[in-house]
């Protein structure tokens, strides 16, 4: 798991789990007013499931743009960068270890370099 992520998914349970303790806490001490349920104050437990389905919406959204970068980079992984001459592609593969020295000098040679 990404390291931010982890990061993000732990502030964003610490954040809703203070709300729930902030809505059974102000339901109790009657911060909702007395209403029908004699002050018990559902406002509170209605707030945070507003929340939870920002939340959950908010994971769908994001879910779906990350799918799509991560079909776009990846489609786009295959071509040479613009620009890039078959020299420096040769060279490229070399460093990277895709190729030894003698295919490298083998195909340099071909190429006129």
């Amino acid at each position: 798991m990404n390291k931010d992520l982890k990061h993000l998914l732990i502030i964003g349970g610490i954040i809703l789990g203070l709300l729930m303790l902030f809505s059974i806490a102000s339901s109790f001490l009657g911060w909702q007013g007395s209403g029908m349920m004699g002050g018990f104050g559902w406002g509170g437990f209605m707030a945070i499931g507003a929340i939870v389905m920002i939340i959950f919406w908010g994971f769908v959204i994001w879910g779906i743009v990350s799918l799509i970068r991560w079909l776009t980079v990846s489609a786009g992984n295959n071509t040479p960068p613009h620009g890039s001459s078959a020299l420096e592609i040769l060279a490229q593969r070399y460093a990277r270890g895709e190729i030894n020295k003698e295919e490298f000098e083998q195909k340099k040679k071909d190429l006129g370099g």
